[in-house]
């Protein structure tokens, strides 16, 4: 068993394992030697079942033999959050709420990952409930330091080589700041691209699932086997499609939340790009943080209203402070903060008239030291507010040498569009 296989990406271990150099065995070998060397230390796992993942393996390794692979994930190690229901393994959210919960079910996003071949090997870590209460997984790149959250052990486990592909959640920045964090790719889809079905709701209108990898033909692979409508119709011609992309560089509205540090390296990296059209969203976006923190807090208060008055102990103090904030929020502020983000889309639309995708950063700067909290998802609430898809790529390193991710946001639809474009900055794939 060669124990680099774990290094590989996705699409080169799917390669590899299709030529016949390599087979699902070993990479699943490969992968759980790595949890066992590495996972004391980052806590990336709530659960792994080593057994069942390598009966699974040997059976994808048979199906392949016999000329009869399941699909473009066959026999690659998935790691899953654990706020997706799996109907062979518990899933708690992180809370003592749910604690030795076993649904009888997948959720529909792994039902959808199984169904393309990839073999989920356990259940990730999550902050409590998906929110903001941490759990134990530190950052792989330095322990001192954050992963982010909510979705901290499926960052983790992919930035410390302990499988390929995993499934995080997003309802403020719960995929793009971990990836940021950890040096990796983070998609969050448009809204409703990935079905949420099975999958721990902390607010409806607000959840997402998402998905994270080590390079974006990954996330692609991935993408195109999650997505309910697939990447669009337009998939392989946008894929395709040369040429340099339209390219709006945005500087606010929350710029000033970034470090000195940050701000600067990204400047000079936009630069690089020849990027010096900026875009303004104008005073409409002014109070979208806001919008979405009001969003979130009543929907936390409808969901847990009634466990904070039967059963508060059951709720980190974190979570607690958050639902009493909800409940503090009447209707009509509800009903005023909704018809606000009605007008920040339709202005955003008019935005996406002119460009193909815009350009931030995803985090405000290099993953902060300690694991009290996983920082600040300033930059990613407006874009999950929106519904529009995001991904970051590990483009920036800061002074303590740590990544910062930059993130580009495309069109609400858009996602195929966004990925390309993902892939064209990563390589610089167009002319000047």
């Amino acid at each position: 068993m060669d124990p680099t296989l774990n290094t590989l990406s996705a699409t080169a271990a799917a390669a590899a394992m299709a030529c016949g150099e390599t087979t699902s065995s070993a990479l699943l070998e490969a992968c759980l030697e790595r949890i066992e060397t590495r996972d004391a230390l980052v806590s990336a796992w709530v659960y792994v079942d080593a057994e069942l993942a390598l009966a699974k393996a040997r059976a994808a390794d048979d199906a392949r033999a016999a000329g009869k692979p399941l699909g473009p994930l066959h026999g690659l190690p998935i790691a899953i959050k654990d706020i997706f229901d799996t109907g062979d393994m518990p899933t708690e959210c992180g809370s003592a709420l749910y604690r030795g919960r076993r649904p009888a079910e997948d959720a529909q996003a792994v039902s959808l990952l199984r169904r393309a071949g990839a073999i989920v090997i356990g259940k990730t870590v999550t902050a409590e409930l998906a929110l903001s209460a941490p759990g134990a997984t530190a950052n792989p790149l330095d322990l001192r330091r954050t992963p982010g959250g909510s979705s901290s052990g499926s960052a983790a486990a992919v930035a410390d080589h302990m499988v390929p592909l995993a499934v995080g959640s997003q309802t403020g920045g719960s995929v793009i700041r971990p990836a940021s964090y950890c040096g990796i790719v983070g998609f969050k889809p448009s809204f409703g691209a990935i079905p949420t079905g099975g999958m721990h709701l902390l607010a409806e209108p607000l959840d997402h699932a998402g998905l994270f990898a080590r390079d974006v033909a990954d996330i692609v692979l991935m993408a195109k086997a999650m997505m309910a409508a697939g990447l669009g119709a337009r998939d392989a011609a946008t894929a395709n499609s040369p040429g340099r992309p339209r390219i709006g560089v945005l500087r606010a509205p929350v710029w000033r939340e970034a470090s000195d540090d940050a701000r600067a390296r990204f400047d000079v990296w936009a630069d690089s790009l020849d990027m010096h059209d900026r875009v303004e969203l104008g005073d409409v976006f002014n109070d979208a943080v806001a919008c979405q923190r009001l969003i979130l807090d009543a929907n936390l208060a409808g969901n847990f209203g009634a466990v904070l008055e039967s059963n508060p102990e059951a709720l980190k103090a974190m979570t607690r402070e958050r639902v009493v904030a909800g409940l503090a929020i009447g209707a009509k502020a509800v009903s005023r903060a909704l018809s606000r983000v009605e007008e920040q889309r339709t202005r955003l639309g008019q935005v996406f008239e002119d460009y193909d995708a815009l350009l931030t950063l995803a985090a405000p700067g290099e993953a902060p030291l300690g694991l009290s909290s996983t920082g600040d998802a300033v930059f990613s609430v407006i874009w999950t507010l929106m519904g529009v898809p995001a991904i970051t790529l590990p483009m920036l390193v800061g002074e303590d040498g740590l990544p910062i991710g930059i993130q580009l946001i495309g069109a609400r639809g858009e996602d195929a569009k966004l990925l390309a474009i993902a892939a064209q900055i990563t390589e610089r794939a167009w002319s000047s």
